[in-house]
């Protein structure tokens, strides 16, 4: 389901988005296989890497985790 919000397309979501991929790419993870490690539906991760939606922390958390990081180590490659 597309997110419609304001928040859409924030830049700190497109920063985060960008982060997440680039990390992913750099470790030769697929998103479908990042979605699978983080237990979450991948069609959310790539809505995640666009910057279409806002991650809650708890989401952050598993998505750095799939990707052998802290979640604060993911913001910083994001520079937020």
């Amino acid at each position: 389901m597309p997110n419609l919000s304001k928040n859409r397309q924030d830049p700190a979501l497109t920063s985060l988005g960008q982060a997440i991929r680039r990390v992913r790419l750099d470790k030769g993870i697929s998103q479908e296989r990042l979605a699978l490690l983080a237990e979450l539906d991948r069609s959310y991760v790539g809505r995640v890497e666009r910057g279409d939606n806002n991650v809650a922390l708890l989401t952050l958390i598993k998505l750095a985790g799939a990707l052998g990081m802290h979640a604060s180590d993911l913001l910083s490659e994001a520079n937020l």
